[in-house]
C-alpha cells in the first residue's frame, strides 16, 4: 500500500479567494458606514418647553415660578417682556434676564432669582414682579419670557388680578 493517501496542498482556488476576500471588505465598509451614518447626520436640538405657576400676593407682588423646563438655558438668551392687554409698548417692561438691574436684584419692578445660583435658568427659579408699582395688579398684563436664539415664547402668561 505504498501512495495510498496523496497529499494535497493547495487551499482554495485563487477565484474563490479573491470573491471571499471581496465580499469581507464588502461587509467590513458596510458596518463601518452603518455606525458612523448617526455621526455624519447633524441632529438639531429641539427648542426648551417650560411650565410655570402665577401667584398674586397681598403686598402687590406677582411671583412666576418655573415649574418645569427639559433644560438649562443661559440668561443671557432670555428676554421678557411684561406688557397691558391692549399691547400699548409705551407702558410696558422689556428686558434681558441677565440685565444687572433684573438678575438676583431685590427690590426692583421685574426681577429674577436663580434658586440653585448657576447663572442657568432651571427648573424653580422665579421671576418677581413689582405689579403695585407698574400698574399690572388689575389682571389683564402678560408676561412672556422669549429664548433669543431659537425665536421660541417659554412663558406666556396673564397674570392675575390683585383683589
Amino acid at each position: 500500500m505504498r501512495g495510498g493517501w496523496r497529499r494535497d496542498d493547495a487551499a482554495v482556488s485563487p477565484v474563490i479567494a479573491t470573491v471571499l476576500l471581496l465580499a469581507i471588505t464588502v461587509m467590513l465598509s458596510s458596518m463601518v458606514f452603518v455606525l458612523m451614518q448617526g455621526a455624519l447626520s447633524t441632529v438639531e436640538k429641539a427648542p426648551p418647553q417650560a411650565t410655570v405657576s402665577v401667584r398674586g400676593l397681598d403686598n402687590g407682588f406677582h411671583v412666576i415660578r418655573i415649574t418645569s423646563l427639559d433644560q438649562s438655558i443661559d440668561p443671557v438668551r432670555l428676554e421678557f417682556d411684561l406688557m397691558p392687554a391692549n399691547l400699548s409698548t409705551e407702558y410696558g417692561v422689556f428686558g434681558m434676564v441677565s440685565d444687572a438691574e433684573v438678575y438676583g436684584v431685590v427690590g426692583s419692578n421685574v426681577s429674577f432669582h436663580d434658586r440653585d445660583a448657576g447663572y442657568s435658568v432651571t427648573q424653580g427659579d422665579y421671576f418677581v414682579v413689582d405689579s403695585r408699582t407698574l400698574g399690572s395688579e388689575d389682571g389683564t398684563w402678560t408676561f412672556r419670557l422669549i429664548e433669543k436664539s431659537a425665536g421660541v415664547v417659554l412663558i406666556d402668561v396673564l397674570l392675575p388680578p390683585m383683589l
